[in-house]
């Protein structure tokens, strides 16, 4: 024993690096068993010393990902998964047995939203909802929506490994057909849960580009017995107290700026028309130009004027995009009898997006009246208001990615989601992550194992503070 220390000073010293480490370690605590300890009132690390910090399955939910591509009906690396179809219904299968496998109780509505279920500890409230789509436009990539299914459930996954236990019930639903891709609805699942008549009465007659009605297909999946089936879908407002959706942002800010999450304030308006113009053909070298009605040129000139519009509004946040033109009978020696556009045009400003839209409608019939042709069809198909992100949640999704020191943006979803939508039924919000160069739709869309992880964990402890309340 060094000179003048005596037994009961060691002892002191002893206590004294004791409290020291257990001070040390309170301070390097897991920011998600903080939250729990705060909304919960009880301790965790005293009365639940059997939760271990939290860390996401970053490997398998990225195997997990990889293996829901290969549904696809085009090959690696684009993935092409349309509503109804046989891969549709395989990689169905698919989530419904992830979502088995994390001990949710699963169902099923008559379009085929499915909803993964894990019960709180007072199911009588109502429950928190989360989650996205796993449908793909063709030739598209792997993480679009599917981040937001997946990482869903792995954030339950997170928080059951840490013996975490809800107050509310928590769901991760899979919507039906975000994407139009197979009959031009877009948000198809989420629009009828929103309560859509309007919605119900058009699919008793609406066909795909197969002459397919909607309720054969879907009978053909398992689904709707009958159109009276379809408004069986329908949910009342309040329904879920929350609901959060996690998504790649699609666009280029966060990586350029280099901030792993983006917290949406706000959902932009979109509209989508149809538009046909009706000439009268002929053969492509006996008709004289001047004795020409050419809805093919037609179309192309609208296509010009939508662009025209767009730009004339002033804002850099109003779009527009001619994503379909088709003429019959498409020969090269044929002009033109009959085209068809398909136009999407949208904008945080509802008023602004609407006269955009007005000023297309006018030049369709100028166009129309100028070439000697007619305007068979102007349809707005859909004609949605944006959707605002509810504060408390915009106020829990911060809290969430301080706590767990990752830099935060707030900013505007220029995309549909299905949250569109389900701000319709409940308070809403939703969680952006980076995605290479804002690819999007496309083969080389891609997200980091690392961003995903993070979006995931975020959720994760955002779920924590929405469950509790």
């Amino acid at each position: 024993m060094p000179p003048g220390f005596s037994l009961s000073a060691l002892i002191v010293l002893f206590f004294f690096l004791c409290s020291f480490t257990s001070i040390l370690a309170h301070t390097n605590e897991d920011p998600t068993i903080k939250t729990m300890e705060d909304f919960s009132g009880y301790p965790i690390h005293e009365s639940h010393s059997h939760l271990s910090s939290l860390s996401v399955d970053a490997q398998g939910l990225e195997k997990q990902i990889d293996e829901l591509s290969s549904f696809s009906d085009t090959s690696s690396p684009s993935v092409t998964r349309v509503l109804y179809t046989e891969k549709d219904v395989l990689a169905r299968r698919f989530i419904k047995n992830l979502m088995g496998l994390s001990g949710l109780s699963v169902r099923e509505d008559a379009v085929g939203n499915i909803f993964g279920r894990w019960e709180g500890s007072n199911p009588e409230l109502s429950a928190v909802a989360t989650g996205s789509h796993i449908d793909a436009i063709p030739y598209s990539g792997k993480y679009d929506g599917v981040v937001g299914v997946l990482g869903a459930i792995e954030a339950i996954n997170v928080l059951i490994r840490s013996g975490f236990k809800p107050k509310r019930s928590v769901e991760v639903i899979m919507f039906t057909s975000e994407e139009p891709t197979r009959f031009g609805i877009s948000c198809l699942g989420s629009r009828l849960m929103a309560g859509s008549q309007t919605l119900v009465e058009a699919l008793k007659t609406t066909v795909d580009g197969q002459n397919i009605s909607f309720v054969d297909a879907s009978q053909s999946a398992g689904y709707t017995k009958d159109h009276n089936d379809i408004s069986s879908v329908f949910l009342e407002k309040g329904s879920y107290s929350a609901f959060v959706e996690l998504h790649i942002e699609q666009g280029p800010i966060l990586e350029e700026e280099g901030i792993p999450i983006g917290i949406v304030t706000a959902i932009a308006a979109p509209a989508s028309i149809k538009v046909e113009f009706q000439g009268n053909g002929g053969h492509a070298g006996s008709v004289l130009m001047p004795n020409r009605n050419d809805a093919g040129l037609a179309a192309a000139e609208l296509a010009l004027a939508v662009e025209r519009h767009v730009l004339e509004s002033g804002s850099v946040d109003t779009v527009g995009t001619v994503g379909i033109l088709e003429l019959h009978p498409g020969a090269i020696n044929s002009i033109p009898s009959k085209s068809h556009l398909e136009i999407d045009t949208r904008d945080i400003n509802e008023e602004r997006r609407n006269i955009v839209i007005e000023k297309i409608h006018q030049s369709a019939i100028s166009i129309a009246k100028k070439r000697g042709v007619s305007l068979s069809e102007f349809k707005i198909v859909n004609q949605d208001p944006p959707a605002l992100s509810d504060k408390s949640i915009i106020h829990a999704m911060e809290a969430s990615s301080k706590e767990l020191n990752l830099a935060h943006k707030l900013m505007i979803s220029r995309a549909y989601h299905d949250s569109l939508f389900m701000a319709r039924i409940s308070p809403m919000g939703m969680i952006f992550i980076p995605c290479y160069k804002g690819y999007s739709h496309k083969p080389e869309e891609y997200s980091s194992t690392q961003d995903i992880s993070n979006g995931v964990k975020v959720l994760a402890l955002t779920l924590v503070k929405l469950s509790l309340q």
